[in-house]
């Protein structure tokens, strides 16, 4: 309780540049002998806090004071508490910790509005971990040591540089600098068999934006869906790339790469899908279709 007025004064005195103790024993609902502690203890801390006699006089902080007297509107507070609430789903207790501070600085509540689970069923939360481990390793500057399986399904163990955590296609992945391959790639979390955090620490660096797709292209795929597959194509495709024919079936028409992932993710919907364009994709997935029929049929 002292520790969240101890907050809540700095930021009343970051506010309104001064106050008396009488105010603020008014303000937070203690006496005057309480406030005078208070400052003493903030003063103990280090925080620049100061009184000054006379009729002008009171508790002031000085002009230079970290925050720099920033003054936050109602709605820009609660997005600040929206987002470090966003990035705290995982229960990370530095987190939490903020957390509580900018609310009892903000005098906001900070209700958890949003839970998020990166692990995928059966996986007993050890997704969860890996995302702590790697945000904490871009965070904080540390090499960290991977087995990662590739799209070939090549394992191998390398040591990268991660710089930052990204989403995309309702997948995590780690953008990083390889050692390895002394080169920057992209490596999806769920092919991250496992991971170590080292102590070697590195010079950050910007990920080269431009060549996020590592040299895949991408061609308007146009598929057919009956209505049946509606849950999956809903869930993979966006809105925009949909569009409902009049018995209920679904077109799409969408940008993918074509490479070894997009002739398996085709393969995925079985015969719950047909290949509209290009014609040419028709004929790369029947071959690979009866490739896996020979190696089961017995």
């Amino acid at each position: 309780m002292k520790e969240s007025r101890l907050f809540k004064i700095m930021y009343y005195l970051l506010d309104k540049g001064q106050a008396t103790a009488p105010e603020l024993a008014e303000k937070f609902e203690v006496s005057v002998r309480t406030i005078y502690r208070d400052i003493d203890a903030l003063s103990g801390a280090g925080v620049p806090i100061y009184t000054e006699a006379g009729r002008n006089g009171g508790i002031h902080l000085m002009n230079d004071f970290v925050l720099n007297k920033a003054v936050l509107s109602e709605e820009e507070k609660q997005e600040i508490l929206a987002a470090l609430q966003s990035v705290n789903s995982t229960d990370n207790i530095d987190n939490n910790q903020t957390l509580e501070k900018l609310s009892a600085i903000f005098n906001m509540s900070s209700e958890n509005w949003i839970e998020v689970d990166f692990s995928r069923w059966g996986s007993k939360g050890t997704d969860n971990e890996k995302f702590e481990l790697l945000k904490s390793a871009v965070i904080h500057q540390n090499c960290v040591k991977i087995t990662y399986a590739n799209s070939y399904g090549v394992i191998s163990e390398r040591i990268v540089e991660p710089l930052k955590m990204s989403y995309k296609s309702m997948s995590w992945y780690l953008k990083a600098y390889c050692r390895e391959k002394q080169d920057y790639r992209i490596f999806k979390l769920n092919r991250i068999i496992d991971l170590e955090i080292l102590t070697e620490r590195f010079c950050k660096s910007s990920f080269p934006e431009l060549d996020e797709t590592l040299g895949q292209s991408y061609h308007t795929i146009v598929l057919h869906f009956p209505k049946n597959m509606s849950y999956r194509v809903y869930d993979e495709f966006d809105i925009t790339e949909i569009s409902k024919q009049e018995n209920g079936d679904l077109a799409v028409s969408a940008e993918m790469p074509e490479n070894e992932w997009l002739i398996g993710y085709l393969l995925s919907f079985g015969a719950q899908v047909d290949i509209i364009e290009p014609a040419y994709l028709k004929d790369i997935v029947a071959e690979q279709a009866k490739k896996i029929y020979k190696k089961y049929k017995s």
